[in-house]
């Protein structure tokens, strides 16, 4: 038997509610439509099983008069906006800034989130190339914001991250950050 089937025959059989729930997750989190046989194998289910819980789910969703539907969609299935709230996410969608960051950007985010309150000087010194644009761009998506001028001569302005950082990227507070020493290690496993 194999390691993985042995694995699966340990487990303990899902509740139907664990197995909606687990189904819904995976739906929810994926990028792309999520196809029954991927479900299958994820979850160690059979097919009929994770149909039934896709079709439990799709059932829970329209009973309960959701903004949210499941939909057969590429040979998979994902979670989608009903269509006639399209109007109030449109509305919704403008007026958030968009959170593609170029590299530059997300360069200089990553100096700033670990060395703030820093200066535009200072980020230069680290990233060696001038930020001006990338600071400009940050400012516009609010994921970072001034932190008063350093007490130094020309009072250089201080930046820091924002409220805004702190929820694009998921975290609690800035201590959640990973380590440099984290980063050291994984470009150390991967040289």
């Amino acid at each position: 038997m194999s390691e993985q089937a042995t694995e699966m025959a340990e487990q303990p059989a899902r509740s139907t509610s664990d197995l909606v729930g687990a189904v819904e997750a995976i739906v929810f989190v994926a990028d792309e439509p999520v196809t029954i046989k991927l479900l299958t194998e994820v979850l160690g289910e059979d097919k009929q099983a994770i149909e039934a819980a896709i079709e439990h789910l799709d059932s829970e969703y329209e009973n309960r008069d959701s903004g949210l539907q499941l939909r057969e969609v590429a040979g998979g299935w994902q979670i989608a906006t009903k269509t006639e709230y399209h109007e109030e996410i449109r509305n919704f969608l403008k007026t958030r800034p968009s959170a593609k960051l170029s590299l530059a950007a997300l360069e200089t985010l990553a100096v700033i989130a670990y060395k703030q309150p820093v200066t535009i000087p200072e980020i230069l010194e680290i990233r060696g190339v001038q930020s001006a644009s990338a600071i400009k761009t940050l400012l516009e998506k609010r994921l970072i914001v001034t932190k008063g001028h350093k007490e130094t001569v020309g009072r250089p302005m201080l930046y820091g991250t924002s409220k805004e950082f702190l929820l694009q990227f998921g975290l609690k507070d800035l201590e959640e950050l990973p380590s440099i020493e984290d980063f050291e290690d994984l470009a150390g496993s991967m040289a």
